[in-house]
């Protein structure tokens, strides 16, 4: 049996939210797609504490994308603390912002994301984003080991 690819999306804007699950429904692969709305959440999902602390499945997600502008702990914070922990180190990341400033780039890369990808405008525009990452991360592209 094939294992469901798992995708983290930690998006707090909700037209994002279902701009991505709507792009995600009308793919071929189909992942089962977590939403968390802040970084927090996004930590407390991938160490299974706090809220998640009772969470049965225990296998980390094959991909996760990662919005900058978060409330509480931002993108590139969230970003750090994955990096620095030997169970999520390998965990692919990629960012998706609408930010193109030069130091989000920056410090994107230099805490160890995957790729950075602006947002595109408009869904035909952000449906074709999301079947290539699909396509790449969950497809093509071969994961670190467990």
């Amino acid at each position: 049996m094939t294992k469901v690819p798992r995708v983290l999306l930690v998006e707090d804007n909700d037209d994002d939210v279902e701009l991505a699950l709507h792009a995600f429904r009308s793919s071929r692969v189909t992942p089962e797609i977590i939403v968390v709305r802040d970084g927090e959440e996004a930590l407390e999902y991938l160490w299974m504490t706090d809220r998640y602390a009772k969470r049965e499945v225990r296998d980390l997600p094959s991909l996760v994308l990662l919005d900058l502008q978060l409330p509480g702990i931002g993108g590139l914070e969230v970003l750090r603390r994955l990096r620095e922990r030997q169970e999520t180190r390998r965990v692919p990341v990629v960012i998706l912002t609408t930010s193109d400033d030069e130091a989000d780039i920056i410090g994107g890369y230099d805490r160890g994301v995957n790729s950075y990808i602006r947002k595109p405008v408009g869904f035909a525009s952000f449906s074709e984003m999301v079947r290539q990452l699909e396509h790449y991360w969950l497809v093509t592209n071969l994961a670190p080991p467990a």
